[in-house]
Parts: structure tokens; sequence; C-alpha cells
């Protein structure tokens, strides 16, 4: 069995399978151990088919009908009717469904992961969400892309996975100048590092009030990826040791059949 990590939000949803997965529990080797499912990855790719394999199977998704997109930190939302294969996903940083035992998934390495779902319309998404695709708008379409499928914001419940936390994440003047630029409230979620003129970055509390203005009830794991090494994959702490790629965990949604 695989490690994953679950909340109760979306746990007593009826009809809703989801599962923020760890890096626990599958079969890649080195800095990709063991859960890898970053299919853009270096990992050798039957590695990672094996574990999105376990990820499904765990999930309930039977014959890997799993859909993950392939992300590029955009605003873009796409609607799953059928699933395609592993890596020729759509350009897209999060995916929307009403149809039943179709797994949407994206991954992740310190971006924050969100899963969505309305139950009484029968309706989940996933998205995928570092600080480009959150300030673009990313949380917002896919908000949007559920409502199209007959879900309503007040009725959906989001939850945040494991995402880089505010004293791990620290930035230079630029990006808070974007943030700041966009809304001068944004300043709130910055402190200031211990280096002149850099930040700590609450990418978690952003992600977070950005949900909130959509009308959803929002909600988060709490959970840091740079500081667990142990469960987490991370971006930033693999590039802080000098290795030379990262392995991606995954986030799963889905409504049972």
């Amino acid at each position: 069995m695989t490690n994953k990590i679950t909340h109760a939000a979306l746990a007593e949803l009826p009809g809703i399978r989801h599962a923020f997965f760890t890096r626990e529990g599958g079969v890649s080797t080195g800095i990709y151990a063991s859960l890898n499912c970053g299919v853009g990855s270096d990992d050798q790719r039957g590695h990672v088919h094996e574990n999105r394999v376990r990820v499904a199977a765990e999930i309930g998704a039977l014959d890997i009908r799993l859909a993950t997109p392939y992300q590029i930190h955009s605003a873009e939302a796409v609607i799953v009717k059928e699933v395609w294969d592993a890596g020729r996903g759509p350009k897209a940083d999060a995916v929307v469904t009403d149809r039943p035992g179709i797994a949407l998934g994206v991954g992740s390495a310190d971006c924050g992961p969100t899963l969505f779902a309305d139950p009484e319309a029968g309706v989940v998404a996933a998205a995928h969400s570092g600080w480009r695709g959150a300030l673009a708008g990313i949380l917002e379409t896919t908000v949007a892309t559920m409502e199209r499928l007959g879900a309503r914001a007040e009725r959906t419940i989001a939850v945040l996975g494991p995402t880089i936390s505010q004293p791990n994440y620290e930035v230079g003047p630029e990006l808070k100048a974007r943030f700041v630029d966009a809304d001068p409230a944004n300043a709130e979620f910055f402190l200031p590092a211990r280096r002149a003129d850099h930040h700590l970055f609450d990418l978690p509390g952003f992600i977070v009030s950005r949900l909130v203005r959509t009308g959803v009830t929002a909600q988060s794991v709490g959970l840091c990826t740079y500081a667990d090494s142990d469960r987490f994959f991370s971006y930033r702490r693999a590039t802080h040791a000098g290795e030379p790629d990262y392995g991606r965990m995954i986030s799963v949604i889905m409504l049972a059949n």
C-alpha cells in the first residue's frame, strides 16, 4: 500500500475519493525514491509507469484511468471526458470532470496541489498552483470550469495539499514586486528574510486566500514539502543539494463509480 494523506473535509463527502500521495511506496530508486509519478522527470519510464499504476489502483481507478495534464504554470483548465496516455495530456494546470471513474491528478514538488469537489453536482477537479499559476488565476479558472459542468462555488470544498512553507521559501525583490504590483494587499504574504532585499513568501497562504475569494470552502493539510525529505519531493531542496533532477508527488481525486 502506498503512503497517502487525506483530509476530512474531502474524505467525508459521499462518492468522492481523494489522496495526496507522498514519495513513499513506489519502485523508483536513487533521488527518485520511491513513488515518483513525474512523467517529465529523467527517471526510468517503467518505474514511473508502475508508480502510476499503484496510485490508480489505490484510488480505485480501474485500467489506470488517471488523467494528468502537461503542466506549464498557467491559468489553463481543461474538462476531461476521456483519459489520455501518460505524458500526452493537454497543456494546462487543472483538470475537471463530471465522469465517474476518471481519476484526476496533478504533480507537484513544492507547488500547491489543490483538490476540489462539489458532490451534489458530481464535479471534481485537481489544480497545480505555483506562484505563477496562482497569480495568473489558475484557481479561479478551475472553479469557473467546474461551474460550467454544474458545480457551484458555495457548495465546493477545496483542499490544498503539501506545499513549500513560508520559512523555506526565500524569494528576491522582483517576485514581491510582481505580487504587489498586481495588488498592494499581497504584501501581507511576504516577510523580510535575512538577506537584504529578499523575502519569505507564503505560497500556501496566498493560495488559500485566492480560493476563499472564489467562494469555495478552503482548507489546507498544512504540510511543508521542503521540510520533510522523508515524505516529500522538493524542487527547491533538490536544487540546494545540487541534485540533477527531482521526483514529483501526485495528488488525485475521483468520483466513485
